[in-house]
């Protein structure tokens, strides 16, 4: 008796990781991508926290412009 039900698990076990091989060998089958590779010239040297923090003064700028044009019109 356990001899049969180790048997039957042996095959069933065998016979799934079989069917899904054959699954995901027929997955490998892909389009070909053709990538083009493009040089990019970098003009300036700032990093990426440089840049951000010139595009946060621009927005606060603005902020701080807005208040005053609104003090301004008080008179």
């Amino acid at each position: 008796m356990k001899k049969t039900i180790f048997v039957a698990l042996t095959m069933l076990i065998t016979g799934v990781s079989l069917t899904s091989c054959r699954e995901a060998a027929q997955d490998t089958e892909k389009e070909t991508v053709i990538v083009k590779e493009v040089q990019v010239e970098k003009q300036d040297n700032e990093g990426i926290l440089e840049r951000t923090a010139k595009k946060v003064d621009k927005e606060v700028n603005k902020e701080i412009n807005q208040e005053i044009d609104n003090i301004g019109d008080d008179n």
